[in-house]
């Protein structure tokens, strides 16, 4: 016996190794990312490109600044916090069908809803523009939100699915007793008791959107209408070989959704494995 303790108490060196070199592999891109945003253009190629910058400057920051980047910046913040708000309600109430009712409609809703995860978005480009563009929504951020939704329901609705049956019958028996409705139930019991898995979606959808290039590629064109992913591919031409200035927008354009999984991070956990306890 104490040898098995004294062989578990061992270093496992091998794995320390291995995750010190994980941890390069992930830090060392971002460590080129931001000290490149702030070495100036002159700099660029006659310094080593991992060194601290001995002229440490924000200029490239400004000229991203002053080339509509805050206009880009709030159609993506429109595009995102619209999508994600509107699937996890809609996902949401579908879920409370889903999980509660015991006829046909219930059974099937959540069937027919999962087909959508076997459709990719590049299989379907098409006939969604075909779609926007009878719609008159051409060119606008409708364009973007309304099938960001449509593709986020039904992974949304699966996770949040199996985090409601999870929820003890006891309590909705108790709430009934108590006179409550179904949208009080809903509202007083669900959503509080899905904070996690809400969480969690939301801050997965929220990536998927705010990265998100094809949509705004086929589906816009006027700058008005422009989002940071296409932004940033179209800095690129715009800045030629000025890659200080590429880099300072990837640097302002990560800001947001890293604030918010800070802010997420602790319903993050819990509701990574919601629904699959059982």
């Amino acid at each position: 016996m104490a040898k098995n303790t004294a062989t578990d108490s061992r270093p496992n060196v091998l794995g320390a190794i291995g995750a010190w070199l994980w941890l390069a592999i992930i830090i060392l891109p971002i460590y080129y990312i931001f000290v490149t945003s702030l070495r100036p253009q002159p700099d660029y190629y006659s310094e080593n490109p991992l060194s601290w910058p001995e002229n440490a400057t924000l200029d490239a920051y400004i000229r991203v600044l002053e080339n509509d980047f805050l206009l880009f910046f709030l159609n993506s913040v429109i595009v995102t916090a619209v999508t994600v708000a509107a699937s996890l309600a809609v996902s949401l109430m579908a879920a409370y069908v889903v999980v509660r009712s015991r006829d046909w409609f219930g059974r099937n809703l959540f069937r027919v809803a999962l087909l959508g995860i076997a459709i990719p978005i590049q299989a379907a480009i098409i006939p969604v523009y075909y779609l926007i563009v009878q719609l008159g929504l051409y060119d606008t951020l409708a364009a973007l939100i309304l099938p960001s939704i449509a593709f986020s329901i039904p992974l949304t609705l699966l996770i949040l699915t199996n985090f409601l049956r999870e929820l003890p019958e006891s309590l909705f028996e108790s709430m009934r007793m108590d006179g409550a409705s179904e949208w009080k139930i809903l509202l007083r019991l669900v959503l509080p008791l899905s904070r996690p898995a809400l969480a969690t979606v939301g801050v997965y959808q929220a990536l998927q959107v705010w990265n998100g290039f094809l949509f705004p590629l086929v589906l816009t064109q006027s700058a008005s209408t422009r989002v940071l992913p296409l932004s940033l591919w179209s800095f690129q031409g715009q800045f030629g070989v000025d890659v200080p200035a590429v880099l300072a927008a990837v640097v302002l354009s990560v800001l947001p959704m890293l604030a918010a999984y800070i802010l997420a991070r602790r319903q993050l956990v819990s509701g990574l494995t919601a629904g699959f306890g059982k």
